[in-house]
């Protein structure tokens, strides 16, 4: 059995186990395209509240809730704009989160106390099949320990929060390596015109395009999932530089000689001598994909630092961008 310690009694196959899970009032951990999520029955205010136990999330910061179809976005949301209704229509199930005016179903144990809810329809077979026999939206932050790197395999969830969790009644649904590897755009519905909250997967650009309307590039009060300024961090210093070799020459090793720095860029990028390569992605959509699990890897190997070279352009890149950006902040 994959995962290791902690694995024992939480480690499931099976779709049907985890419905059952959480129909119960337990939690599961569940794989989408994006990361793996820690998921409870939305509707059950006292599961939910372990899910913020479990990762050691502040209340006020809202959850996401995974519908099982566009069909369930009226039980959850009240005034839907035009716009909105479109995105759900032609991204879902996709890495796309659409914060509207939270409806009935959507308790404050869910939203942070906002009056708007976070919803979005995951891109998963094995998920979509719990959301089915389950039927009611599921909680479901990333399955880590809050602002630490979010998990895109299994032994990541079970790394952070097995021993937290609850064997025989709680479960880690072993879906495989996530497909995005990062969380989804989240995009404010509640005005007139969308703004993007936390970029991903789905740009902008596609936004515009398909809600017919133009993005609005104002801050939005709103507050949503993943946006503080220091997030996603690892235990070791990340840095963000454009050319590695500029500082190559500072890079320090430890008393045996043992490189202590790592080095995260598109494989075009060359690797100079005393770096560790974590990753040699050959576009962004392969970076976004390891992204988490490099950084993961850089504390498997004690590293102290790494130096990341983000990657421009649009799209998948910006969220790139971001998520190292949020991982930099964070050092210590």
């Amino acid at each position: 059995m994959r995962g290791g310690t902690g694995a024992t009694g939480l480690l499931t196959t099976s779709p049907a186990r985890a419905a059952a899970a959480l129909a119960q009032g337990h939690l599961a951990v569940v794989p989408t395209e994006t990361v793996y999520g820690l998921g409870a029955r939305a509707t059950d205010p006292s599961a939910v509240a372990r899910v913020y136990a479990v990762k050691g999330r502040p209340a006020d910061h809202p959850l996401i809730v995974h519908l099982p179809g566009v069909d369930a976005l009226d039980d959850w949301a009240c005034e839907v704009p035009g716009y909105a209704r479109r995105l759900a229509e032609t991204l879902w199930p996709g890495p796309l989160t659409l914060v509207l005016p939270r409806g009935e179903r959507a308790g404050g144990h869910v939203t942070g106390g906002q009056a708007t809810v976070g919803l979005r329809v995951p891109d998963h077979p094995v998920t979509l099949e719990v959301l089915a026999l389950v039927d009611d939206g599921v909680a479901a932050p990333s399955a880590n320990r809050f602002g630490r790197v979010s998990p895109t395999r299994v032994e990541h969830v079970l790394a952070d929060i097995g021993t937290r969790l609850v064997p025989g009644t709680d479960v880690v649904l072993d879906g495989g390596a996530c497909r995005v590897g990062l969380e989804s755009t989240i995009v404010d519905a509640t005005a007139a015109f969308p703004r993007i909250l936390r970029p991903g997967a789905v740009s902008a650009e596609q936004v515009a395009e398909i809600g017919g309307v133009a993005v609005d590039t104002s801050r939005s009060p709103v507050r949503a999932p993943g946006s503080l300024a220091a997030h996603y961090a690892p235990r070791a210093r990340v840095t963000l530089v454009d050319d590695p070799r500029t500082v190559a020459a500072q890079v320090a090793r430890d008393p045996t000689g043992r490189p202590t720095t790592g080095l995260l860029a598109l494989a075009d990028v060359a690797t100079p001598d005393g770096l560790v390569r974590l990753a040699a992605p050959t576009t962004v959509d392969e970076l976004a994909a390891v992204l988490y699990a490099a950084l993961r890897e850089a504390d498997a190997l004690r590293l102290t630092s790494v130096l990341a070279v983000p990657p421009a352009g649009a799209g998948l890149a910006e969220a790139v961008r971001d998520r190292l950006r949020r991982a930099a902040a964070d050092a210590r």
